[in-house]
């Protein structure tokens, strides 16, 4: 049973980390198919529910791995801050790879260096070391990382410092010592506690220039507090807050909790817990949506309603995936996804670290250079489809299928990474 139960985990992981990889991919970003972009604001896509069903996902795991009110000792803390940091480091060297100098190299060899070196990070956090080594690596790139965006060098005074990967360090230390240190009943009253104290601090609290009940685009009480204590450091798209920024962050700790009552409840409920996950998620998305009419559901302000809205999904699909794999066929399909859900960080990390790094590149296409892979999309890719959104999505699927061969010789290799 636990096991079918992990393995159900694992696909819902897989088909996240899938999708994932399409949205984040197209092979050009003004032909996207609506569905595959984020809503403009207020409201959700399918594509706003990637990033809450992987740290959905990420709480429902943990009571398979950890034991609920087990207390809070020095070793689980320093196993839950070593893991936290790792995942946060992650995310924040996506951010350096692109600022990294050396001297005066330029070109393929400097390329070749923020290679040497994201390996040399992957293998530092992706590694499997002595418990003081994981906490005083992470900790060292850490302190290194966050020091030089502080220091005043000017190539570093712009990397952007939130993010995925760190947001999901930052939830997972939360949720961790919660569900470590409280019962059932406490759990439930953080978790409300923090759905309505965000809500009432983006109600409330009043900011200069702007009135109190805000939520529109760099206006409200999370951009504020983002552009006051990170300045230069946010989504270069925005420059003045972040849809990974510090207030958002709380919220989506719940998101965890609801992962990790989920997690109780497929172990407790057995050969009912589908009916279970219908049920409460179905509810939770009809609270999200009645809530949305005075706090609208936003996946850049992680809304106490977008949390209700984005776990009730959640449960919905973890509950057709049980229904549809419980049997483990068809076998081929369970294995696809599988190999997808059991190796998230190197996709994430790698997915980030590659096309970065190959499009450095340029390649003369008559009197202009193109980056290498959009070289490689427009000659290879668009004119095989009249609709260019087709050829977008062909580029997406095409990086899937690169992906899926690299998985399927991890996989073979019986080769896992985890943080």
């Amino acid at each position: 049973m636990e096991k079918q139960r992990v393995t159900s985990i694992d696909i819902f992981r897989g088909i996240t980390m899938m999708l994932m990889t399409i949205v984040n991919n197209p092979g050009d970003w003004g032909h996207v198919y609506a569905p595959l972009l984020h809503a403009e604001w207020h409201g959700a896509t399918p594509t706003d529910m990637v990033f809450p069903f992987f740290v959905f996902i990420m709480g429902t795991a943990m009571p398979f791995s950890t034991n609920e009110n087990s207390g809070i000792d020095k070793a689980n803390f320093l196993k839950i801050l070593t893991r936290s940091l790792r995942i946060f480091n992650l995310g924040l060297f996506l951010n350096f790879f692109s600022k990294i100098r050396i001297g005066e190299v330029e070109g393929t060899p400097l390329v070749i260096i923020k290679l040497v070196i994201s390996i040399l990070v992957a293998y530092t956090l992706l590694g499997n070391f002595r418990p003081k080594i994981k906490l005083y690596t992470a900790i060292g790139l850490f302190v290194l990382m966050i020091g030089l965006c502080f220091t005043g060098i000017e190539t570093y005074a712009s990397v952007r410092i939130p993010g995925v990967l760190q947001r999901i360090g930052v939830v997972y230390f939360f949720a961790a010592l919660i569900f470590l240190g409280f019962n059932f009943r406490q759990q439930l009253i953080a978790g409300a506690g923090l759905l309505f104290g965000y809500w009432a601090a983006m109600a409330l609290i009043p900011i200069p220039g702007q009135s109190i009940g805000n939520y529109g685009i760099g206006t409200n009480l999370a951009a504020w507090l983002d552009n006051t204590l990170l300045p230069g450091h946010l989504w270069v798209t925005s420059k003045t807050w972040d849809p990974e920024g510090i207030l958002s962050t709380f919220p989506a700790i719940v998101t965890a909790l609801l992962g990790i009552w989920t997690g109780k409840l497929l172990q407790n409920k057995g050969s009912k817990a589908f009916k279970w996950l219908l049920g409460v998620g179905i509810a939770l998305i009809v609270v999200g949506l009645i809530w949305d009419l005075v706090f609208p559901i936003n996946k850049a302000l992680w809304t106490s309603s977008y949390v209700f809205y984005a776990g009730g999904w959640a449960m919905v699909v973890l509950a057709v995936v049980d229904i549809l794999f419980k049997s483990g066929r068809p076998k081929a399909v369970t294995k696809f996804l599988i190999i997808w859900g059991v190796n998230p960080m190197i996709v994430f990390y790698g997915s980030g670290i590659l096309p970065r790094a190959l499009n450095t590149f340029k390649i003369q296409n008559g009197n202009e250079s193109s980056p290498l892979l959009q070289y490689f999309n427009n000659q290879l890719l668009v004119p095989l489809f009249a609709n260019p959104m087709n050829a977008s999505l062909a580029y997406a699927m095409s990086y899937v299928a690169f992906w899926s061969v690299i998985l399927y010789f991890l996989d073979r290799k019986k080769l896992v990474f985890k943080v």
